[in-house]
């Protein structure tokens, strides 16, 4: 049965962070409602367009939490109506600490999620006021304990490192303080300066490079001590526990977004939802008139995909996967490319399968830029 993946965006926030430059901002419960019930429509029609099963969904933002829990509800219940859920359907939703209650918790078991990831960032409250966040270490705390208090058995925790007046060791303490909690999954990421943010129109005390590094060598070591291992550049879980869905956008598999802005992957081709909320709120029960950016991927287009997606994952990619997909052998194709980092040390090859070393994924970004073809 082929499977498919869902994707839903809430782009609703209680103030814009300064780093954020994600389809998202404050509203009031008037606009929420009739966002809500657009969600609702398009959902309704996809449904009824869609035959394949729904092996995950992640409903992102924005802040989803901020939605009433009813309306959250609703949203829920209607995704089970109109598509076919697997029975072990991962699914997910992003969440700020400070915008949960227990009877929100509640609602979301009821509607089906069953792993909920919190946006804490730091434990560090100067850390989070200089990141413009909405909340404290301690809210973060309390929210936490309400959703385990909830029934929620799978956690992730947002933590972001990089940032202003950060140092190697306020970075550990973050680490080890939140590890100490014992969530089921922890992303690490590194603060990137958009363009168009207020972080990027003024100077930053950021850590230099050196510091950088040091910071993403010791989150592997620290949180190996908690039963976590690296199954991707930013991602760590306890066994059982990596993220399915996010597995499912590095190994190239079909996902349709629903909402304003949200993107897809559908038969070969890219496309993406309009991002002006007018035009949503009229057309969202003709998803049709909704897109935007079509792109057929190539054959060229889906060999790179498969490469510096693929090569994200600690376990890297098969190469008898890129024989099967592609009926050419992967060195015909990339065979200079991957001569360059393996005698450098970049990349492994054991086993039939290609990954980046220790020693690569430090360096990873201008070693993936390589698989994409002239």
């Amino acid at each position: 049965m082929r499977e498919i993946q869902l994707y839903l965006h809430i782009p609703f926030c209680i103030r814009k962070c300064g780093y954020c430059d994600f389809l998202s901002g404050p509203a009031d419960e008037r606009a929420q409602r009739a966002y809500t019930e657009a969600l609702l429509r398009e959902i309704r029609v996809l449904g009824q367009r869609t035959e394949a099963a729904v092996s995950t969904i992640f409903i992102g933002g924005g802040t989803p939490s901020v939605l009433r829990a009813d309306w959250m509800e609703e949203i829920l219940d209607q995704l089970r109506a109109s598509f076919r859920l697997l029975p072990e359907a991962e699914i997910s939703m992003e969440a700020n600490p400070g915008t949960v209650t227990p009877e929100k918790l509640k609602a979301y078991l009821r509607g089906g999620v069953n792993r909920i990831s919190f946006g804490c960032q730091s434990a560090d409250n100067e850390e989070l006021w200089l990141l413009g966040r909405i909340h404290s270490w301690e809210e973060f705390l309390e929210s936490f304990s309400m959703a385990r208090e909830a029934g929620f058995a799978n956690i992730n925790v947002d933590l972001m490192s990089g940032l202003p007046n950060q140092t190697a060791a306020s970075w550990e303490r973050t680490l080890r303080r939140t590890a100490a909690l014992g969530p089921e999954h922890i992303s690490a990421y590194s603060l990137i300066i958009e363009e168009g943010t207020p972080f990027a129109q003024r100077p930053l005390p950021l850590p230099d490079e050196e510091e950088e590094r040091l910071m993403y060598e010791r989150t592997g070591q620290i949180l190996k001590e908690y039963g976590m291992e690296q199954y991707e550049i930013s991602n760590y879980a306890r066994p059982g526990y990596a993220c399915r869905h996010n597995i499912g956008y590095w190994t190239g598999k079909e996902y349709l977004g629903m909402g304003l802005g949200s993107s897809s992957l559908m038969e070969g081709e890219r496309f993406s939802n309009t991002s002006d909320m007018k035009e949503y709120l009229e057309d969202s029960g003709h998803p049709g008139r909704l897109r935007r950016d079509r792109q057929k991927l190539s054959e060229k287009d889906r060999m790179e995909e498969f490469m510096f997606l693929g090569l994200r994952m600690t376990a890297g990619i098969s190469e008898k996967d890129f024989l099967d997909t592609f009926g050419r052998e992967i060195h015909t194709v990339y065979g200079s490319v991957i001569r360059k980092y393996v005698e450098g040390g970049f990349l492994g090859e054991e086993k039939g399968r290609l990954y980046l070393t220790r020693k690569g994924i430090s360096v990873s970004n201008p070693i993936l830029a390589d698989f994409l073809l002239d």
